[in-house]
């Protein structure tokens, strides 16, 4: 079955109907289509029923009909034809039916009033107009009257009555005087629907001469004056004088002073009245009423509630004013006037009536030959109206019969219709109050197919998206539709497709193989005609990177991006939007071509931005909120209230948080009297708070601000408050940090913080300062001093604890007693030195010493602690004295005995105790001495290896810099090394310690040597030194090695055998020899330095160290003829010597002040290490490749 449904609305668009009638045609507005079908007549235009015109201009009466062929026109006035030819001012539009009254060339608008109607016919049918009855307006002059002045008790009533001319339309009514100035109105005075001028009661300054009413004629544009009208107040004083002076004695009764009086109405009278209003129309009812004082009206509906939203209330509630009424708003409506006195009530009672309203109105039917068809007509009112049909303008009973034709009440019902059928039909509904009348024609039409819509017109649409293929059509009898896709395919069906009424192809969701050709073919009995049009699926616009929300701060740059994913046959173009408008004119906001940035974003850029992507078939959009962040504004209307001595409460206003909110506010303080223009801190109270009970101190002139903070920081201080000068009192509080301390042995010096200008509490601060020796029973000395804030007592004893007390006063008294502090005299240094001195010598380096304490009384001040000094008298192994350096150590508290780090062994040393105050040391106690025993040496300050032969070294050395002891002998150990870097089995030799030198003999020629070198105490052995040598070759021509150096050559002369072919041998095998050396050196040169030290660190004694730079540590050796220099630090000198630098013991690190720290327990802080080199491996161990000359010794 294929799937039909009704265009929606939101696709009328595509077609429009001309006709909707069950069973009908629908004919689309098509010009051409229109051109060529034949149509009865369809009034377009036309004037109002009651058509008011300006008699000072020509009279246009509007009648416009359209139909095929074009409609002629007649027109008939008050029942009759009316001959347009026969009048000279009467004309006619061409190819219109309207109708050109010339009044403004001596025609008379009075000469033409009457009912008009239009009748425009053609061969179809003929439809007529509404009766529309011609008036001109009318603008007439007051009637002349004499007018008599109103004379007024003051308090009573007044009506001043307008009573215009009668115009047409009615005059607007309305009140002024003399200088065109519109008279003031109020409850008590008020202007009625009729126009009058109503007075609930008279005052004096109501009295006028002017009052005037007037009448404006709106068609005509003119004002009418009534005269004006006098009014004159008299008061009651006035009156009863006017009285007095003219009456006798006895005729004088005395006008009543103004009385207050209940209520009275006005207008409407009595108690009930009436009112018809036509439905739709605005009900007005009125209640004006009079009293004093001036009563106050209020509205109600008996038995019911006043329509909500179509209520109001105008003329100081004296109009109830009901718009667009109904049926519904039928009923008693009453108005209470009421003052103090009591009230007045009428009621209202209102019909709704109405004039006739369509429920359907008969609409045109379009029909094929033999179809059927009905016309409606359907109406409403109140009285229910009167239905009457008419055909052709003429009534339907003695209307031409048509056999197709059937009239039923409301309903005309048309059977089997045929050409002839065709007619305009007229539907009258009429009651008392009005009449509606509905032009609605049938046309029967007999045509063959045709398309409407474009041929080959091309459709794109996006992928996913429903898809609408015209096929706008019109046939008589109603042709069928049938679509095909592609040049041979099959009908479509199914439920992938809608198929509507009006011809349309409707694809719900519309894919990529969607695409391509589609044909429609329409049919009827008459014939068939079809047409092709062209779909393409476009892939859908998408914006891939949305603008996200974004936050900051005010001045600060921001950017959205907006990045899209489009069809490429599509030309997208992005807009930008703020909050659903265009972008501020505004250079800061930056559009590129997938972003929007704002520079230095203000306020006024917090808002809601959307980016739209446009193309020819598809719009997307996406949207983020820029919220602008700043510092809160400043609070304002800062006020104080509840004003105590002691307290005030500050409450003020906050300002714009400006999108942060505010977490806190901060309130200060500015003390006019003592610190003008200074600010303090005061406090602070949660953001949700704006008020605060703030505590005050006496004698100061307040000021207050308060400073907003939120996350991104503090606002601008608000405004300052009104000052607020509190009371002067006593002092609240006393000076603090008291302190006592002598300057001198014979004073006492007292300090304190002075109290702050508000702390004063009042005019004239001054301090009382007192003080007596603690633990002696004297009186208190006190002495009053200024606002100062230090006292000095003379004459006192050294070091006596003192208790002192310092009092704050003003000019209204003192403070609370303040409390007691414990200060002491100045001191003096200390009398005695501490005394039993004992040294306990712990090793050759560390000793402790103890000493007893000293007396307190003593001290004469502030123990501090006591300082050991020390120094080295002389070397117990040289017996030579040197410069003495005093070395310092302290020791906090009330210490007696202490640690003595960094001695040198074998030493004789001196020292002496002292006891420090803060005044300075005491006394030393008598010189101690004591003695270090005796360490390990220190390495030999020198080994130094000469005189290289074939079996032979000579060995020189230099006593330790350090012996620490009495050297008992050296040890000297070596170790050859061979060609494959291996250790050589190790030799000891115990040297005597007065020896300087040694030959070492039987050694093998042209062999390295590694030695190893130290002295001996009768403590044990110090640190070794090493050194390399190389005994020379058994050859001629080989130079000597250079001391030190390992590849210089050495020469030596051996004895050549006197024969011719020995000594040619022996000249071939020294260039062979000499051309090898200079390959090797060739090589030596391209290949680099031959590394010493990493031979030296590969064969060294597992036990033995490798020394560092400092330590003599051997660098790389270069070939005899490289001169090179040695690399800086890493080469031992020419002459073998290795030297060590003294290193003196530093105390720096063991006790306090400039000489070194213990901990309190007079430990010694730190540690001692040394390196040792371990004792040289026995055995032969890998080592470094020798030299070239050795290798050269090797090679021989």
């Amino acid at each position: 079955m294929m799937k039909k449904k009704s265009i929606s609305a939101s696709k009328a668009s595509l077609v429009f109907f001309l006709c909707q009638m069950i069973s009908a045609l629908d004919v689309p507005l098509d010009s051409k289509l229109l051109e060529e079908l034949l149509q009865p007549p369809t009034i377009t235009q036309q004037s109002p029923k009651d058509y008011i015109v300006d008699p000072r201009e020509n009279i246009v009466i509007q009648c416009e009909a359209k139909g095929k062929p074009p409609p002629s026109f007649s027109w008939t006035r008050n029942g009759t034809h009316f001959d347009i030819d026969k009048d000279a001012q009467v004309t006619m539009k061409p190819n219109s039916g309207t109708l050109v009254i010339n009044i403004m060339n001596g025609g008379k608008a009075e000469a033409y009033e009457g009912v008009y109607q239009c009748t425009a016919r053609n061969e179809r049918g003929a439809a007529i107009s509404n009766n529309i009855v011609i008036r001109p307006s009318r603008s007439p002059l007051w009637t002349k009257e004499r007018l008599e002045p109103n004379h007024v008790r003051e308090g009573d009533s007044l009506v001043l009555h307008c009573r215009p001319p009668v115009g047409l339309p009615p005059p607007i009514i309305f009140w002024m005087d003399n200088a065109f100035q519109r008279l003031p109105q109020s409850e008590r005075v008020s202007q009625g629907l009729n126009g009058d001028l109503y007075f609930s009661n008279v005052q004096p300054e109501d009295t006028r001469e002017d009052y005037i009413c007037y009448a404006r004629f709106n068609h005509t544009q003119t004002i009418q004056q009534k005269q004006p009208i006098s009014v004159k107040v008299f008061s009651m004083d006035s009156l009863n004088d006017t009285i007095a002076a003219n009456l006798s004695d006895t005729d004088i009764y005395g006008a009543k002073p103004v009385t207050e009086r209940q209520p009275v109405l006005l207008t409407p009278t009595g108690s009930t009245s009436t009112k018809v209003e036509l439905r739709g129309n605005v009900l007005l009812l009125e209640c004006i009423a009079a009293g004093l004082p001036t009563p106050v009206i209020r509205w109600i509906k008996e038995g019911g509630e006043l329509p909500a939203n179509r209520t109001f209330f105008e003329n100081f509630k004296k109009t109830l004013k009901i718009i667009d009424v109904s049926e519904a708003d039928s009923g008693n409506y009453k108005c209470i006037a009421r003052n103090i006195l009591g009230s007045a009530h009428h009621v209202i009672s209102v019909t709704v009536k109405a004039a006739p309203y369509w429920i359907t109105a008969p609409r045109n039917l379009v029909l094929s030959p033999g179809e059927d068809g009905t016309l409606i007509c359907r109406a409403n009112g109140n009285p229910k109206p009167d239905i009457s049909w008419l055909a052709n303008g003429v009534p339907i009973a003695i209307a031409p019969e048509d056999p197709s034709r059937k009239v039923d009440g409301d309903t005309i019902i048309f059977s089997h219709v045929q050409e002839r059928s065709s007619a305009v039909y007229q539907c009258n509904a009429s009651n008392e109050y009005g009449y509606l009348l509905a032009n609605a024609f049938v046309n029967v039409l007999a045509e063959p197919p045709r398309i409407l819509t474009t041929a080959n017109k091309l459709y794109q649409v996006i992928a996913d998206s429903p898809a609408l293929l015209d096929c706008a059509y019109f046939g008589s009898p109603k042709p069928e539709i049938e679509w095909f896709k592609g040049v041979k395919g099959s009908i479509l069906r199914g439920n992938e497709y809608i198929f509507h009424d009006n011809g349309t192809l409707e694809i719900p969701v519309a894919q990529k193989d969607s695409t391509g050709t589609y044909t429609c073919v329409a049919r009827n009995e008459l014939g068939k005609i079809q047409n092709e049009v062209h779909l393409e699926v476009k892939d859908p616009t998408m914006i891939i990177k949305q603008p996200e929300y974004k936050v900051i701060q005010r001045y600060g740059q921001v950017s959205f991006e907006c990045i899209i994913k489009h069809d490429s046959t599509l030309l997208p173009t992005v807009i930008w939007l703020k909050d659903n408008d265009a972008l501020p004119d505004d250079e800061r906001f930056l559009v590129g071509k997938d972003n929007l940035t704002i520079m230095n974003v203000t306020d006024k850029d917090d808002g809601t931005y959307t980016c739209i992507v446009n193309t020819t078939l598809d719009s997307v959009s996406a949207s983020a909120v820029l919220t602008v962040v700043a510092r809160p504004n400043p609070p304002f209307d800062l006020e104080l209230t509840g004003q105590l001595e002691r307290s005030v409460e500050l409450s003020w206003i906050p300002g714009d948080e400006n999108n942060s909110p505010i977490t806190n506010f901060v309130i200060e303080y500015e003390d006019g009297l003592h610190e003008p223009g200074v600010w303090h801190y005061q406090t602070e109270v949660p953001g949700t708070q704006t008020t605060v009970q703030l505590k005050l101190s006496p004698y100061v002139n307040y000021s207050f601000r308060v400073i907003a903070v939120n996350e991104i920081g503090r606002s601008q201080p608000s405004e300052p408050s009104e000052q607020y000068l509190t009371k002067s009192a006593n002092p609240d509080e006393n000076p603090s940090n008291v302190q006592g301390i002598g300057s001198e042995p014979d004073n006492l010096v007292i300090t304190w913080e002075s109290l702050k200008g508000f702390q004063s509490n009042g005019p004239g601060l001054q301090y009382k300062v007192s003080w007596r020796q603690k633990d002696v029973d004297d009186e208190w000395t006190s002495v009053i001093v200024a606002n100062v804030s230090k006292y000095i007592v003379s004459g006192t004893p050294t070091f006596v604890p003192y208790e002192i007390k310092v009092q704050a006063l003003n000019d209204l008294g003192y403070a609370p007693e303040p409390s007691e502090v414990i200060g002491h005299s100045g001191e003096d240094l200390p009398m005695v030195a501490p005394g039993n001195v004992q040294v306990h010598v712990i090793n050759s380096t560390l000793a402790k010493v103890h000493w007893d304490p000293v007396p307190l009384k003593t001290v004469r001040g502030h123990l501090q602690g006591y300082k050991v000094y020390y120094w080295k008298v002389q070397s117990l192994s040289r017996r030579s004295r040197r410069h003495v350096e005093k070395k310092i150590l302290t020791f906090k508290g009330n210490k007696t005995f202490g640690m003595l780090p960094g001695l040198e062994p074998y030493s004789s040393y001196k020292l002496n105790v002292r006891v420090v105050n803060g005044k300075g040391e005491g006394p030393a106690s008598p010189d101690k001495v004591f003695k270090t025993p005796e360490g390990v040496p220190s390495s030999p300050s020198f080994l130094k290896i000469t005189n290289p032969t074939l079996d032979s070294l000579t060995l020189e050395w230099g006593s330790p810099t350090h012996p620490n002891g009495v050297l008992i002998s050296y040890i000297l150990k070596f170790q050859p090394i061979n060609n494959t870097h291996e250790l050589g089995p190790l030799v000891e030799i115990r040297i005597p310690a007065n020896e300087s030198s040694l030959i070492l003999k039987n050694l093998n020629y042209s062999t390295r040597y590694k030695f190893y070198f130290n002295a001996q105490t009768s403590v044990g052995s110090g640190s070794q030194i090493t050194e390399e040598a190389v005994t020379i070759m058994d050859e001629a021509g080989i130079l000597r090695p250079a001391v030190g150096a390992g590849t210089a050559m050495a020469s030596r002369q051996v004895d050549i055998a006197t024969q011719g072919w020995f000594i040619g041998l022996m000249c071939a095998v020294a260039l062979l020899i000499l051309i090898l050396l200079i390959v090797c050196f060739i090589r030596r040169n391209k290949g680099g330095k031959y590394p010493v030290k990493e031979k030296e660190d590969a064969h060294a004694d597992p036990e033995i160290q490798p020394m560092k730079e400092d330590d003599g540590t051997f660098g790389e050796y270069s070939d005899a003829e490289d001169h090179k220099p040695l690399k800086k630090g890493s080469r031992t000198p020419s002459d073998r010597t290795v030297k060590k630098e003294d290193s003196d013991d530093s105390l720096v690190d063991y006790g306090e002040g400039v000489n070194g720290q213990f901990n309190e327990d007079g430990s010694f802080i730190g540690q001692y290490s040394g390196k040792k080199e371990k004792e040289p491996a026995e055995g032969n161990e890998s080592s470094e490749a020798p030299s070239p000359v050795n290798a050269m010794n090797s090679f021989v």
